[in-house]
């Protein structure tokens, strides 16, 4: 499958390095065999990592955790003239023949032809401990979520930019505003799908447990961030949104 973008879908991937620059490299590498002629739409955003990634596409000043980091990228890949960022954790390895990004940008194409705007897609996983929506289901092609993990989305920036941008002020670690973002677009009109023709695997927290008492705060902070938004019982919320 070779890809024809337009202006109207102009994606890019964005694979978010903090850590084993070795994981990042590895990642790269299945990504530009996976789109042969396409290395320009592979970014690699260094997030201050102690393990710099040389070949990096910009190296953040410090830190700004997931969603700091993808707040930057959605604004700095936005003014860049890309419509749809395929943000990825540097711990996912993919499974699945290539093209990856042809495939599914190929696929928000096909859904749209439906009527409906695709606000975030994601692929498939093996496994996943908190979202049982986001696991591939065997004979399926690509089913509709009322929400997403955060692990790979392919985002519309336009999407973002109507629901008035990432809403993660108190939050840049991210822990709940993947989930956040892409309720608020089905609550908006827009169509969220996991797309199980393409299946990766997950390594989880594989970064956050290197830094001591990182996951705990995260946590602490996800906790206040999505009872905010969904009230105390946010869990039992997600449980069956993540079960319909």
């Amino acid at each position: 499958m070779k890809a024809v973008y337009t202006q109207a879908m102009n994606p890019v991937i964005c694979i978010l390095h903090y850590g084993d620059a070795g994981r990042t490299r590895e990642l790269r590498k299945a990504f530009l065999e996976a789109e042969p002629g396409e290395e320009a739409r592979v970014l690699v955003l260094d997030n201050a990592s102690p393990d710099p990634y040389p070949q990096a596409w910009k190296r953040l000043p410090e830190n700004r955790y997931w969603a700091g980091a993808l707040a930057w990228a959605l604004d700095a890949l936005g003014d860049a003239g890309y419509t749809h960022l395929w943000f990825c954790n540097n711990d996912i390895i993919p499974l699945s023949r290539p093209p990856f990004l042809a495939r599914l940008a190929a696929r928000v194409r096909r859904l749209e032809r439906g009527g409906c705007p695709v606000g975030l897609i994601s692929p498939a996983f093996t496994a996943n401990p908190y979202h049982a929506q986001m696991i591939r289901k065997p004979g399926e092609q690509c089913r509709q979520a009322m929400y997403i993990d955060g692990i790979a989305p392919l985002i519309n920036l336009q999407c973002v930019r109507r629901l008035g941008g990432l809403d993660a002020a108190e939050n840049p670690y991210g822990y709940g505003v993947d989930v956040w973002l892409s309720l608020r677009a089905v609550r908006a009109g827009w169509g969220v799908y996991v797309d199980d023709a393409l299946l990766f695997r997950h390594q989880y927290h594989t970064a956050a447990r290197a830094k001591k008492g990182f996951l705990s705060v995260a946590a602490a902070t996800e906790e206040a961030y999505l009872a905010a938004r969904l009230g105390a019982d946010w869990r039992d919320v997600l449980r069956e949104l993540s079960a319909g």
